[in-house]
């Protein structure tokens, strides 16, 4: 099945995205039809801070119909950040989305996890995953430390890199979300955060929001073709 892509928030995240689906095809020794439509990041910012979901949906919704004119048959955003309008989104597709934060919350629940942590931009760990964490409690850095997450993941996403101090932010701060604050695992609430985590030794539990994302886009292409 043809799968569309809205990327380019950020680049690094789109990237991730595209190299898993390719990894999960080609190990399933299948074609993959992929095509990704380009958004732009300071309107996606804009519209966040505004609090526009509307707006933002209305972007997304052009973009999903150029998808569908490329023979697309189920769109997903690949960021965390874009999916505060999604229900608003869904409202205007074309096409079928693939939202991820249902399957975040399927994973904690499949877990049994009873508390969780998140890291993330402010709007996604303050809300908590936008009120899709439903099926365990919820913890989140504090003071200092949440406006430290924020600004780092910021600067990282733009940037499409990590350095070491960024890295060891995230790092320090999920585990005292986990050693502190209870929490049985950490999500890492942003498409973003594999560039700090990947093939690093973190030394607590964590939920990749973008490979449990990526994962859930490949099992409904097969599922749809």
């Amino acid at each position: 099945m043809h799968i569309g892509l809205i990327g380019g928030i950020g680049p690094a995240a789109t990237d991730y995205y595209y190299r898993g689906l390719i990894d999960r095809y080609a190990r399933a020794g299948k074609p993959l039809e992929l095509t990704i439509a380009h958004a732009d990041l300071r309107d996606l910012a804009q519209n966040r801070e505004r609090g526009d979901k509307r707006e933002q949906a209305v972007i997304f919704a052009q973009l999903v119909r150029r998808l569908a004119a490329a023979d697309a048959k189920v769109v997903a955003v690949t960021s965390i950040g874009g999916h505060f309008c999604i229900a608003e989104l869904e409202a205007l597709s074309p096409l079928p989305i693939i939202n991820a934060i249902p399957e975040i919350d399927a994973v904690v629940r499949q877990r049994n996890l009873k508390t969780v942590g998140i890291l993330g931009t402010r709007a996604v760990m303050e809300t908590g995953l936008y009120g899709g964490i439903s099926s365990a409690q919820l913890v989140l850095p504090k003071g200092e430390a949440l406006e430290l997450v924020d600004k780092t993941y910021l600067e990282m996403a733009i940037a499409g890199r990590v350095n070491d101090a960024q890295r060891r932010v995230f790092f320090s701060i999920g585990e005292n979300l986990c050693r502190l604050q209870g929490a049985d695992a950490v999500i890492l609430g942003g498409t973003d955060l594999f560039l700090a985590f990947k093939e690093q030794d973190c030394h607590f539990p964590l939920i990749d929001c973008a490979a449990v994302h990526v994962d859930a886009i490949y099992q409904m292409s097969l599922r749809e073709s």
